[in-house]
């Protein structure tokens, strides 16, 4: 059981990087992003075809963080000229084509069999000890990505975000440039995302094209609904959260006797009911956005 928890804690954080990503851009930015796991897959595949071509991880997460980046700066660039909810619709239909190309380019991304092999951190220590290496890992890295998310949303610059969120007009008329602050906020919050991929890969040691589903971007939508929009504690609350309730469905499968196709089922049960149910009853979340003074958590 010990392993057991170890694992999801691990998986828990992976997906809270991913959800401190989104969250700067849609609760902060006010970007309403539906190709978040386009991003992810950078980090992804930064790591299996760097594996694949016998190339070194450092590499690899170069390769990553870069394209990351460049994509969340087009992400941004695509929509300089839609409104948010139409915006929301290319980034979803940006991912899908990403997702696509996975799916056939067998000589760089392995194809729909993906890569697998991919050699993973702390490979020379014994299975429990590397866990556990790996989960401190992954721990400062969310308690880091927490920090600059912080840092970030504390300053000139999340004030100038936040206003650009609730009043475009007004943040223009002051002298801010949304267009490059989409940009900026899209290029940094992508290098969270395509870091949370690249330890994925590394992790489970393979990277296939059903890891970057569409349906993953709406999970993590999930986890900061859930959690809380415009706050990073929300943030990572939603992610472990649902990670864990994911986790345990099996044994409460096991405990009433359903079938075991009704794992998934059960989990989709989850992710939607858990948006429907804090979208129109509980909309600040679980740990509600700080306004007023002080330093937005």
């Amino acid at each position: 059981m010990s392993d057991f928890i170890v694992h999801v804690t691990i998986m828990s954080g992976l997906y809270a990087l991913l959800a401190l990503s989104l969250n700067l851009q849609a609760g902060f930015g006010g970007l309403m992003n539906f190709g978040q796991i386009g991003l992810f897959a950078c980090g992804l595949y930064g790591a299996a075809i760097a594996f694949q071509f016998d190339l070194s991880a450092i590499f690899g997460f170069a390769f990553a963080i870069v394209a990351a980046a460049l994509l969340g700066w087009a992400f941004a660039s695509v929509g300089r000229n839609l409104q948010a909810d139409y915006w929301g619709i290319v980034t979803l239909a940006l991912a899908e084509v990403i997702r696509i190309i996975a799916t056939n380019e067998d000589w760089l991304t392995g194809g729909a069999q993906g890569i697998g092999g991919i050699r993973p951190f702390y490979f020379d220590l014994d299975s429990q000890t590397r866990q556990i290496a790996i989960l401190l890992t992954v721990l400062a890295l969310v308690l880091a990505a927490a920090l600059l998310c912080r840092h970030l949303i504390g300053g000139r610059y999340g004030l100038s975000i936040k206003i650009m969120r609730e009043e475009p007009q007004l943040a223009a008329s002051l002298g801010y440039n949304t267009i490059t602050l989409k940009r900026q906020l899209m290029a940094v919050s992508s290098v969270l995302a395509a870091i949370s991929g690249f330890l994925f890969a590394h992790y489970i040691s393979f990277a296939g094209p059903e890891q970057i589903d569409s349906s993953e971007t709406f999970l993590i939508w999930a986890m900061i609904v859930v959690g809380g929009l415009g706050n990073n504690i929300g943030a990572i609350v939603g992610a472990f959260l649902l990670q864990f309730a994911f986790a345990f469905i099996p044994f409460v499968k096991d405990w009433i006797g359903l079938p075991t196709e009704y794992v998934a089922a059960g989990r989709l049960f989850l992710t939607g009911g858990g948006l429907i149910i804090f979208i129109l009853w509980r909309q600040s979340g679980i740990v509600p956005e700080r306004v007023g003074g002080g330093r937005y958590v």
